[in-house]
């Protein structure tokens, strides 16, 4: 991990209990004059470190909070306290979170990917939140299976893979033998999505990058990102509505989603539908790590509304 986002992220991360589960939340305070309270929802394969560039970049608008996600970031699992870990049972906890943290304060809900994947799903089984939020931004978010633009090949082997390896044993293997360090650091760079990652890295940055994925997958407990995984590629969140307009941040070179399908999919969802364009040539940066790479994440339509 790099030492530099260490050192800046550590003084605003404190200890979080909640459910029975410990882990570890973030917060920034808003700088004087501004009143918007910011709730971030960092993405599959994540964790604060991942996402401080987004967070110093938001707070310039108004206080940020980024909690973990139980079973990523280091944070213990749904399967310490019996549950699974679905998008039901996430979007549970980050009701409970909302409820402790805010009590009656508004708020601005902005979700990263699979973040805003659970935050959808929290405010279709809360509706009474709905009430107290201000404004959901989508960060290159999605809301169903069919989004995905996977040949019929990839996606049965991703889908199939995920499943086997959500089971307790299995998961033991992968992490004790497939996330050796070694393994990451030699086999994983050669990976179909490494490869994107990596591409047109200098030697030092390579080996940053290689590092920060040891921490990831590390950090990440294997049944929550392998059920997880099956969850969101068997995903339909479109079965019920959410009375709140969306802003959707969409990529156009995104190597995972078809935009016109999230788009007809959000619209399905949310009352109203609103999009900007961020100027990435990917997804998301796999490390974003200061506000510079995070600026083109964030566009300025977006900028715009989290200022007013």
């Amino acid at each position: 991990m790099p030492d530099e986002v260490v050192a800046k992220s550590a003084p605003y991360i404190s200890p979080l209990e909640i459910n029975g589960m410990s882990g570890r939340m973030l917060y920034m305070p808003a700088p004087k004059g501004k009143t918007r309270n910011m709730l971030f929802i960092y993405g599959h394969h994540s964790s604060i470190e991942r996402c401080w560039g987004i967070v110093e970049e938001l707070n310039q608008y108004g206080s940020v909070t980024m909690p973990d996600l139980p079973g990523f970031g280091g944070m213990d699992p749904l399967y310490k306290i019996g549950k699974e870990a679905t998008v039901d049972n996430m979007a549970d906890y980050l009701a409970s979170f909302v409820k402790l943290r805010y009590k009656r304060k508004r708020l601005t809900i902005v979700g990263f990917s699979f973040g805003f994947v659970v935050a959808t799903r929290m405010l279709q089984k809360y509706p009474e939140l709905t009430k107290r939020v201000d404004l959901v931004v989508s960060t290159v978010g999605f809301a169903h299976k069919d989004e995905f633009v996977f040949t019929k090949v990839r996606y049965f082997m991703y889908l199939n893979a995920a499943r086997f390896f959500s089971h307790r044993l299995p998961a033991i293997f992968f992490r004790n033998v497939m996330l050796n360090p070694f393994v990451i650091k030699t086999a994983y760079r050669h990976t179909r999505n490494a490869k994107s990652k990596f591409s047109g890295l200098s030697k030092p940055e390579l080996k940053t990058m290689l590092e920060f994925e040891v921490h990831l997958w590390r950090c990440n407990e294997v049944r929550t990102y392998m059920k997880t995984s099956v969850e969101f590629l068997t995903l339909d969140n479109c079965q019920r509505r959410v009375d709140l307009p969306v802003w959707h941040i969409s990529v156009d070179a995104d190597r995972y989603f078809d935009n016109n399908l999230v788009e007809q999919h959000l619209r399905v969802i949310y009352s109203s539908f609103n999009s900007a364009k961020a100027k990435l040539d990917s997804h998301a940066p796999s490390i974003i790590a200061d506000k510079e790479t995070a600026r083109g994440l964030i566009p300025y339509r977006i900028r715009n509304l989290l200022a007013s």
